[in-house]
């Protein structure tokens, strides 16, 4: 139950425009059910920008920010980490939620317990941001990936962990993908980061569970936002920022230790590849070229046509 003031640990970061719009709604909708935030990130006139716009019975005035660069090593996260509980002496960090994807910029947020990250990353420091052959994959582009998806997430939870032991409590939320499920043509360095922090976080779970560790794990489709609308495909359906947040808030207070979060046609391959998956590989091996090239022409990567075997959907 989500009561007034959440005892969470918030850790979104690095969603390129998905999470600039979604991790500021995320944020709203937290703000409003009376969380204290702690605002994170490394540019800090947005985060700024961001706690004006909140409101709540803690928000904005007691919003905090605390700058954070998930990168910057551990050196540096663990400075965050310790600057992060000092804000609560008396209850520390709950809950902690990662959101790390490197092909979209993003946010995070603090609330009482809950620390939310917000970075912003020019189109230039992102050099896996668009569809490509996995042929074309660079290897600055793999070590951004990992470095940022994989690396830091793992750091800061390494971190983090031994105060929530220390407590009896604590809870993991990692916003991963659907590229983490099933195959995603296209995207093979982000899908192999998301199918390695999932592994990890449904490791830890298993390890610490009976410590009083929690973990849920968020897989999300293709999110609608104000930032994508413009260059949407006209049949491409995605599900609204603002209910990718509230079924999101509603899987962690419930619990719950992995959420799909998608409209068809990627929720049925997420499906077939889970409990049928010669079946669910085999669609995938049938539209991968397809929507490889269907990402070149600015068409429609999520469609059913791709799944009937056209070439290219516009």
């Amino acid at each position: 139950m989500l009561v007034v003031f959440i005892f969470v640990f918030l850790f979104f970061i690095f969603l390129y425009k998905f999470l600039t719009a979604y991790g500021e709604i995320l944020a709203k909708q937290l703000a409003s059910l009376g969380a204290k935030l702690i605002i994170s990130a490394r540019n800090e006139v947005e985060l700024n920008r961001v706690r004006t716009q909140l409101k709540g019975k803690h928000a904005p005035d007691e919003v905090k920010i605390l700058p954070l660069d998930l990168s910057s090593g551990e050196d540096s996260l663990w400075i965050a980490v310790e600057k992060a509980e000092s804000f609560f002496p008396d209850s520390g960090v709950d809950y902690m939620m990662h959101n790390a994807a490197f092909e979209r910029p993003g946010m995070c947020v603090c609330l009482f317990r809950w620390f939310y990250e917000f970075r912003n990353i020019s189109s230039a420091e992102i050099p896996t941001s668009k569809k490509t052959s996995i042929l074309d994959v660079t290897e600055e582009g793999l070590k951004a990936t990992f470095d940022v998806n994989v690396l830091g997430t793992i750091t800061l939870t390494k971190l983090l962990a031994p105060f929530m032991l220390k407590r009896g409590h604590g809870h993991f939320v990692v916003m991963s993908s659907a590229a983490a499920k099933a195959p995603a043509p296209g995207q093979a360095v982000y899908s192999a980061s998301k199918y390695a922090v999932n592994g990890y976080f449904h490791t830890l779970r298993s390890e610490l569970c009976q410590k009083g560790i929690q973990v849920t794990v968020i897989c999300p489709g293709p999110i609608a936002t104000s930032n994508n609308a413009g260059s949407r495909v006209p049949s491409e359906k995605r599900v609204p920022s603002e209910r990718c947040a509230e079924l999101t808030i509603i899987a962690v207070t419930h619990g719950l230790k992995e959420a799909w979060i998608s409209y068809q046609p990627v929720l049925t391959v997420m499906y077939l590849v889970q409990y049928m998956p010669t079946i669910g590989y085999w669609v995938m091996d049938k539209i991968g070229k397809s929507r490889v090239e269907a990402a070149e022409q600015k068409g429609n990567t999520y469609s059913l046509s791709l799944m009937l075997g056209k070439k290219k959907a516009t």
